[in-house]
């Protein structure tokens, strides 16, 4: 397993307790849309086990054009040690990250593609947003459906409406569940889903009633945990 220790280039405030850290691009190093990857502070790996309490599972919210990995979330004033460490890093500082890989490229399937997501979920589908607009081959219409109760939206650059690509913003859950209805009436496209596991669990029951197979849903989860949600 081979680890990059990476410097801190820029820390962007995107809204409130919402950031993203821009870590120096090491040679060699590339990803795909809807990448993750683990992303790790000093001394998680002293002892003869990982300190996992200095470790995250992160999705990558940019692509490698951009020269900086980008790493989004949400720091609040009352936070985990993980969190309160990374808060307090300072440009120039450095943080490892391994096992980058993707489990939701864009599928380019001849088929209208929807992103369900909620909150700061959303920055795993900025690169494929981006993908998209550079290149829309084989995806007739991309659309994405975030909900967000604090109205401060995120990326609003990014999503924002053209003629193929449609971005929707919903303040509530009903809404939002009404409208995953709705577009779940595409009984050929493909549903991008990505939050908490309760976010995951309510967004793939109410696709499911509404008709739509398990392989047109598609989660950043390995396979085995994808059947979990399924059977749930």
């Amino acid at each position: 397993m081979q680890i990059y220790w990476t410097p801190i280039q820029q820390v962007v405030q995107e809204s409130k307790d919402t950031y993203t850290f821009k870590l120096e691009l090491p040679a060699g190093f590339t990803w795909e849309e809807g990448a993750h990857t683990h992303f790790a502070l000093e001394g998680f790996n002293k002892e003869d086990r990982p300190n996992r309490t200095l470790i995250r599972h992160m999705s990558i919210s940019t692509l490698p054009h951009e020269g900086a990995i980008g790493i989004t979330t949400r720091v609040k004033p009352e936070c985990s040690t993980f969190k309160s460490i990374l808060r307090d890093m300072n440009i120039g500082d450095k943080v490892a990250i391994f096992k980058t890989h993707s489990n939701v490229p864009l599928k380019r399937e001849g088929k209208n593609v929807y992103l369900l997501s909620s909150g700061v979920g959303i920055a795993t589908f900025r690169p494929l947003v981006l993908a998209y607009l550079a290149n829309g081959e084989g995806v007739p219409h991309l659309h994405s459906l975030n909900v967000d109760s604090s109205q401060d939206y995120l990326f609003s650059d990014v999503f924002a409406s053209t003629a193929a690509f449609t971005a929707e913003f919903v303040d509530s859950r009903p809404d939002y569940y009404q409208r995953v209805e709705t577009l779940a009436a595409d009984k050929d496209g493909l549903f991008y889903v990505v939050g908490s596991d309760d976010f995951l669990h309510a967004t793939i029951a109410a696709l499911r009633q509404s008709g739509v197979t398990p392989d047109q849903i598609m989660l950043d989860k390995h396979d085995f945990q994808f059947e979990d949600f399924l059977k749930a």
